[in-house]
Order: C-alpha cells, then structure tokens, then sequence
C-alpha cells in the first residue's frame, strides 16, 4: 500500500510538474518588454529563465565529452583567465581532459606564480608545475575590483554549482528524483542563457514610476542576469573569436556551451565516478531489499496463521 502511496505521488508530482511547463510556455507568449517591466517593478530576476539544454553528462549515466572540456580550456585560457581566477583547480587535475602528464607539465610552465620566501626573505615568482593551481590574473582582491568597475569578477573554479535559477515548487521537487527528473545542470544552462542572452533591451519597458526604461551607464542588458535587468561584464566572446583546431564550429553558442561543460567539469571534476559509485550503491540496494523480502517471506511462510 505504502509503495502504490509513493508512486501516485511521484506520478502527480510529474502531473503537476507538466502543467507548470505548460503555464510557462503560455507565458512565454508575453514580449520581453512587459516581462522586463514586471520584473523590474517587483525586483524578481532574471526577466527571463535559462532553457534546460542537453549536455552530455546530464543523467544518471551521462558522461563528459573530453574534446568539449578541452576546447572549454581553450576559451578560459584565451579569454576568461584574464579577468576570471580559478584558485581551487590544480594544473595536474588536467589529465582528466584526455592531456597526458607531460602535456600538463608543458601547460602548467607556460603560467607564473608567487613563491616564497627565498633565503633573503623575499617572494619571488617562478613557472607553475603541476601541483599548482591555476593563478589569478590579478594580485589582490582590491586590485581586481578596482580594474572592473568596483566589481572583482568571481572565481570560476565553482561557479557552475554555485549558480542556477530557482525553477520553483514542483519543479525542484522533481528535480531531486533520479528517475523522474534528476535535474542537476542547473549552473551550465545559466552560464550558456547568460553568454548568449546580451541583446539591446526591446522599447516599451517602463520603470516603477511610469518613465521609460534605460539600460544603466557601464552596463549590458541581458534579461537572463539573475539579479539584475543588466550587468557590468561586456559580451566576452563572440563568433570566431577562438580558433579551433579539430572543426569545430566557431560560432558564440558554440563557445559558450563548450565553456560551460568546462566550467561544470572544473566545479565537479569526479561526477563520472560519483555516478557510478551511486549506481552500484543502488544496486546493492535492490539486491539487498529483495533478500530481504524473500527471507521475510520464506519466515513467515513456516509459521501458522
């Protein structure tokens, strides 16, 4: 009784997680400018949420693409590492991309870091090694906001799990069941709606008080900045802006979803294991439930009733 109890309720938690889906893309029929307008009047962002993408590790068995990783390397190495610190990845944590130690040793010298002190006492600086972690492109925290508006830029190292948009009651419910939903890509899809989301506000937006809508000085508008109508941070890529050497399109979605598998992998580098570690686990549970059931039932089986 209690199993039949659980699956009605996981079949209307599906039901109802449909019919939220279904007001959404009703929604969605609204224009940008009163959905703009709305949020802005209520302070409710982003204006407009990050479409669930397909990725390869996404699911119960999804696994990286390594050819993706290693272009989403590249793109961080040419243009997001000179604003962008990723302190928690080490260099030698690399050969997870398919790069063997020698490559990782050749990559890692072509960066410098802090050292020290020597003998006199002093810091110096020297070629990274492996067991280095990647450094920043500035030397203080204070030194990096002051060269972007007053706004250091965050460190990427776990920016892919440390930021997604709240998909609201059911549907986060739903996402937490393997089976049903498992949704767990929430950090890459916003990193991607944010990449290609900059455009020049649509007219018709209005403030709380009635005047019209202006992008702020210094700012970008991109209605899937989640707190905001616009941000600081300038479109930072854009179509053949990074060469690819194996054919691959190069094109701004492009880039940006290959930054962001790169970005989910530096933030979770052992997901593959993590998942195969929980199927065993839940296999071991099935065989477990089911010797249980079988000896209960072969007890009680020899009793008189």
């Amino acid at each position: 009784m209690t199993m039949k109890k659980l699956v009605t309720g996981i079949a209307l938690m599906a039901a109802l997680g449909g019919f939220t889906a279904a007001m959404a893309a009703e929604e969605g029929h609204d224009d940008l400018a009163s959905k703009a307008t709305h949020a802005i009047a209520g302070g409710h962002f982003p204006i407009l949420k990050p479409h669930e993408e397909t990725w390869s590790f996404a699911g119960p068995f999804g696994k990286y693409d390594k050819g993706q990783l290693q272009r989403g390397l590249k793109i961080y190495k040419e243009v997001c590492s000179a604003c962008h610190s990723m302190s928690l990845v080490s260099f030698r944590t690399l050969e997870g991309l398919g790069y063997s130690e020698d490559q990782v040793k050749a990559f890692a010298a072509e960066y410098e870091v802090q050292d020290g002190p020597n003998a006199d006492g002093e810091m110096f600086t020297r070629k990274a090694v492996p067991s280095d972690h990647f450094p920043s492109p500035y030397p203080n925290k204070e030194a990096a906001a002051a060269s972007n508006g007053g706004a250091a830029p965050p460190d990427m190292s776990l920016l892919a799990k440390a930021r997604g948009v709240e998909r609201g009651f059911p549907q986060f419910i739903i996402d937490m069941i393997p089976i049903v939903g498992g949704y767990q890509e929430g950090g890459p899809d916003y990193i991607h709606a944010l990449l290609t989301g900059y455009q020049e506000p649509p007219a018709g937006i209005k403030n709380p008080d009635g005047t019209d809508y202006k992008v702020p000085e210094g700012t970008h508008f991109n209605p899937y900045f989640a707190s905001a109508t616009s941000l600081k941070m300038a479109p930072p890529i854009s179509n053949d802006q990074v060469t690819y050497d194996d054919g691959t399109p190069q094109t701004l979605e492009q880039y940006s979803r290959d930054i962001s598998a790169f970005l989910m992998w530096a933030a979770e580098p052992h997901l593959e294991q993590r998942k195969r570690t929980g199927f065993m686990v839940m296999i071991f549970l099935f065989i477990f439930t089911v010797l249980i059931y079988l000896t209960k039932k072969s007890v009680y089986s020899r009793k008189e009733h």
